[in-house]
């Protein structure tokens, strides 16, 4: 399941990712109280990450969706310079978008990801600036949404539709972290017609639902759903990254 590359815009890019959100540790806010474990265990120590990094290329991930921390760009390198180089889907967050391009690009990011903070907006004029960086760059370029009913909706008739290729979207069984108020079985139809007629490739993440779910149980769920390209999954552990990538990959 998600094993190997998709081709986007003649870049071959790891359908399985690394996510990166446990490593910023507060600004996750998503993990409730462990997000504050995080802010202890992770800014002050790249190299717990770069361990769970190699860990994960051992095990077969060959990509990183990155959010451009100095910690965590620090870890990507030393992972790096120890044979385990991911491919680097990349993050653009909305308060330094040009210095996160700048970042990116030195890294040799493959992708780069407007985060939802940029997008949520809905100032599709600035969205639509930020994109013009990354594709400035040579990188694959993609929004990111909390709100997959809603933003979907809206960009699916919008002027930037020509600007992105990859679209990443909160998706797990529970509907949890998205923007409906139930998630029965009219709402997974309504949201698959809505990700079809966009027609970007998507990459799902919070499949977890934030550690509520248990990998296995939250895979079954995930490898129903046809319209999902890449998933990319925050690792907080190795032992993490051993259960859930090898769980992955027996889907």
């Amino acid at each position: 399941m998600f094993e190997g590359t998709i081709n986007i815009k003649g870049k071959d890019i790891p359908r399985t990712l690394l996510g990166t959100a446990p490593f910023t540790g507060i600004e996750a806010a998503q993990f409730g109280h462990r997000a504050m474990l995080y802010q202890l265990d992770f800014p002050e120590d790249p190299e717990r990450i770069a361990g769970i990094i190699r860990k994960s290329y051992e095990i077969g991930v060959r990509g990183i969706q990155l959010i451009p921390k100095p910690w965590t760009v620090e870890a990507v390198k030393m992972a790096a310079e120890t044979g385990c180089k991911m491919d680097i889907i990349g993050t653009v967050r909305p308060e330094d978008p040009s210095g996160d391009v700048a970042t990116l690009s030195e890294l040799g990011a493959s992708a780069m990801i407007l985060h939802p903070a940029t997008v949520d907006k809905m100032d599709f004029q600035a969205v639509e600036e930020q994109l013009q960086l990354i594709k400035d760059e040579g990188a694959v370029s993609g929004v990111s949404t909390g709100f997959p009913f809603q933003i979907t909706a809206m960009l699916i008739d919008s002027s930037l539709q020509d600007l992105f290729d990859i679209y990443m979207i909160p998706l797990n069984k529970l509907g949890y972290i998205m923007d409906s108020e139930g998630y029965g079985p009219e709402d997974r139809l309504k949201l698959e017609a809505l990700i079809k007629k966009l027609g970007k490739r998507v990459i799902a993440n919070k499949t977890l639902a934030a550690g509520i779910l248990q990998p296995s149980e939250a895979f079954d769920y995930i490898k129903t759903v046809d319209y999902v390209d890449m998933v990319s999954v925050g690792i907080a552990s190795v032992a993490e990254a051993e259960e859930t990538f090898r769980i992955i990959a027996s889907k």
